[in-house]
């Protein structure tokens, strides 16, 4: 009962501080002359990874199996936040996306996932490799915030009178960054409640801990990404949805697996399945990001609607080959063999009519 409670009222905090955050970060780039989709790669989408951030590092200090937590923790919610995020914001509403992103922030995305998988083809992410992504964080957030900056003297040089009266002076500025972090609060507060009573649920059942960190722990810590983007995509700030789940897949990458192959006692252990099946999907799924985000430079509808179905597709195989279950061929099959090659042919075909002219989101 008193695990039922916390996963309830969990999810109650995830509402209202999504709610608190998206408010507060738009109002402050709105007074301040910084785009949302700044504010959504930097300060919503780190403050919304400090859930990930502490189950992972936490998990890595304890040994090999929380070596698994770690890891599945960290690809679990990149995939979970693209396929499941995107797909579900999407599906509320289409969501326009920024040229930026698909020149600079998904390719970046890309070859991140790359270079942790080849990182982890020795089995394991070393503390060097740990430095490593901790540097290209460190690199990223520089570059964002002096872009950021530039971008905010641009447009004080074009709006200057207009956005001093938006920004109501450093009492206003002070409020809304308090509601940033009354609201990052309450994400952190409510995902560790939400998290301690779903993994104590699948732990009851005799679930694997990979298999919890890649679905039941990856969800319940990106239970604030979900919360952030779905309350951005209905109040508007649709920049900050999108950006929340790129820059929070940069920071889980660099920051998260970084920190924790650092802090762990031997680095973070790569189990076979890990290297050779989610890291693949995980790269797959930020490849997918290029023809349908290009496509008109929007998430359709039905863009949404497939990336759910991918996700569901996912979750059902995770879990029929850890029961294995004989329905695990014939859901393979049909991955490989029907629904992947449509995939395939119906982005072409839209990534071909982008070319040829401006598609427009259904």
């Amino acid at each position: 009962m008193i695990t039922f409670v916390l996963f309830i009222l969990g999810l109650g905090l995830l509402v209202v501080g999504a709610e608190v955050l998206v408010k507060g970060a738009s109002r402050l780039a709105g007074a301040v002359g910084i785009s949302p989709l700044v504010i959504g790669l930097t300060v919503v989408a780190f403050g919304t990874s400090a859930p990930e951030m502490a189950v992972s590092v936490t998990s890595a200090l304890s040994g090999q199996a929380g070596a698994d937590i770690a890891l599945g923790n960290v690809v679990g919610s990149n995939i979970f936040n693209v396929l499941l995020i995107l797909g579900l914001a999407a599906v509320i509403s289409p969501l326009v996306v920024a040229q930026k992103l698909v020149r600079l922030e998904v390719p970046l995305m890309i070859a991140v996932s790359v270079l942790v998988f080849v990182l982890a083809l020795d089995g394991v992410v070393g503390r060097w490799d740990g430095g490593l992504l901790l540097a290209g964080i460190v690199a990223y957030t520089v570059f964002a915030v002096v872009a950021g900056r530039r971008e905010s003297r641009a447009m004080e040089a074009e709006y200057g009178e207009a956005l001093a009266a938006r920004s109501g002076g450093p009492g206003r500025l002070a409020a809304n960054a308090g509601f940033i972090l009354a609201g990052l609060g309450m994400l952190v507060l409510g995902s560790d409640w939400l998290v301690d009573g779903a993994v104590a649920i699948a732990r009851a059942l005799g679930v694997g801990e990979l298999i919890i960190a890649l679905t039941i722990v990856a969800a319940g810590t990106s239970m604030p990404e979900v919360a952030t983007s779905v309350m951005a995509s209905v109040r508007g700030e649709r920049d900050i949805a999108v950006g929340n789940v790129i820059g929070s897949n940069l920071f889980n990458l660099l920051c998260v697996l970084g920190l924790g192959a650092v802090v762990g006692p031997a680095g973070i252990n790569v189990a076979a399945s890990a290297l050779w099946f989610d890291l693949p999907v995980m790269i797959a799924v930020a490849v997918a990001c290029l023809p349908v985000f290009f496509t008109g430079y929007a998430i359709a509808r039905w863009e949404g609607w497939l990336f759910l179905l991918y996700y569901a597709v996912y979750t059902l195989f995770l879990i029929l080959s850890a029961t294995g279950h004989a329905a695990l061929g014939t859901l393979s099959a049909a991955t490989w063999g029907f629904l992947l090659p449509l995939t395939v042919i119906t982005l072409g075909v839209a990534v071909f009519r982008q070319l040829r002219g401006p598609a427009r989101a259904s």
